[in-house]
């Protein structure tokens, strides 16, 4: 397998970012072809699609203490609690025996960048900063898309969202753009399931900036963004 391309985006870390790709449209990324694969030709005739799947790595996927190659049969999704467990491969954990992702996500348009070549960028992505890329494939609706097909344990736990709260000095550090995918990743919930504590404060850097938050019922409100490696107040 060889990576042919990175993520390029506002989210260096894991926590923070949308739990599938598709779900926040407004988030965009850039994918950004390595030198040997910044052919135009290789792209010829993409623009004509609108969605794309994208095969790419879990390359922050470790477990402390645990060899590269370590898996378990089971996994404890954090949708459902972090304590039932389900199998593997009825659930889509980072934590494979091959630490494989698959995400369909929109192209917005393909952008001559100088010094990067074709790049790709694209909507609803939910991967982190630095993702690399395994190849590309146009999303065909007649054949991908399965409007009956049953969603398992997910049906359970897809529609929880909560009401985000901004406050007007928070909402002048980020551009229109990006508050819209701010607010569409924080109405999703960010935190695990079992976590309810109302007077924690979460956290996670976006766009160069650290957004810090609670959650009390069911309003997440934001009580603090400010730049990366300034001091919180």
């Amino acid at each position: 397998m060889k990576v042919i391309a990175r993520v390029r985006c506002d989210f260096p870390t894991k926590f923070g970012l949308p739990r599938q790709s598709g779900l926040v449209e407004a988030v965009e990324a850039r994918i950004v072809f390595e030198p040997e694969y910044r052919v135009a030709e290789a792209l010829r005739g993409i623009e004509a699609f609108s969605h794309l799947w994208l095969i790419w790595g879990f390359h922050q996927a470790k477990r402390a203490g645990q060899p590269e190659d370590a898996w378990s049969p089971t996994v404890r999704p954090p949708r459902l609690g972090g304590n039932a467990r389900m199998g593997v491969f009825a659930t889509r954990s980072p934590f494979r025996p091959n630490p494989i992702g698959l995400s369909c996500v929109r192209l917005l348009r393909v952008e001559e960048t100088p010094g990067l070549g074709q790049v790709l960028v694209i909507a609803g992505a939910d991967m982190m900063d630095g993702t690399p890329v395994y190849d590309v494939k146009p999303y065909l609706p007649y054949a991908d898309c399965r409007p009956e097909a049953a969603g398992g344990f997910t049906e359970q736990t897809e529609k929880r969202r909560v009401r985000v709260v901004v406050p007007p000095e928070c909402q002048r550090l980020l551009p229109a753009e990006r508050l819209a995918a701010l607010e569409g990743i924080l109405a999703q919930d960010p935190r695990p399931a079992y976590q309810h504590d109302p007077e924690r404060v979460y956290g996670f850097p976006y766009a160069g900036l650290e957004v810090r938050f609670v959650v009390r019922e069911d309003v997440l409100t934001v009580t603090q963004i400010r730049k990366q490696g300034e001091p919180c107040e």
